[in-house]
């Protein structure tokens, strides 16, 4: 007796529908929060802005940063291992340059000895976080599936660090009347952003130079692809 095929057994089919599926709802769930982002970025950029925050305007730069990484990791959803990986590639570099501007900027302000407006930093920082948290439980599922996914899932993760610390910085700022609590929480926002690009581009990095195996089985296959 010949040995079933494995089109026979319907394992290609299963998973081409698997992944079919996957592809759908990580499309959908990257398109809603790429808006909620952009909308953030404007937002808390103005805000930043209008108060004197290094921290609330870093935390816009962070949104704007994470409505590109979601834009391109919908270009690569469906596309190949090597495809995901470099766009996490991209996505560390990214990042990395976000922390060294977010630093120059805590360094500017500090010469500059500027005190924010502490209600309107509150204010700003607090809808974002809602926003953020949002994104972030719309985000978990998909965490494991690839680096593609999981790249985007640290972007939301920090994005809660960086809101309840502006929070945090807008109180200290409104107690003390001194601006170097907005300055620290700018400086750890950027040493954040730093660390997501070491942990990104480490494992982006690697995939890069020694993608998967072909031979995965059927049910590997339905994830990755």
């Amino acid at each position: 007796m010949n040995a079933p095929s494995t089109s026979g057994c319907g394992c290609g089919e299963a998973a081409e529908r698997l992944s079919t599926v996957a592809h759908r709802d990580q499309r959908r769930v990257l398109w809603l929060v790429l808006a909620i982002n952009a909308a953030l970025f404007v937002g808390e950029y103005a805000a930043g802005w209008w108060a004197r925050s290094t921290a609330l305007q870093a935390d816009s730069l962070d949104a704007l940063g994470d409505a590109g990484v979601y834009a391109l990791s919908l270009f690569v959803v469906g596309r190949s291992l090597r495809w995901r990986a470099g766009a996490g590639v991209a996505k560390g570099v990214v990042q990395g340059l976000f922390g060294l501007a977010v630093l120059a900027d805590v360094a500017r302000r500090a010469l500059l000895g500027a005190t924010p407006t502490a209600p309107i930093m509150a204010g700003a920082a607090s809808i974002a976080l809602v926003a953020n948290l949002a994104c972030f439980l719309l985000l978990m599922r998909f965490r494991h599936q690839d680096i593609n996914m999981r790249s985007v899932w640290l972007c939301s993760r920090n994005d809660l660090f960086g809101n309840a610390s502006v929070i945090v910085a807008a109180g200290a700022v409104a107690w003390l009347g001194q601006g170097w609590p907005d300055l620290l929480v700018g400086g750890l926002v950027a040493v954040l952003f730093l660390h997501t690009s070491y942990d990104v581009l480490r494992t982006a990095l690697r995939q890069v130079r020694g993608p998967q195996s072909s031979t995965a089985t059927c049910g590997a296959r339905a994830v990755e692809q």
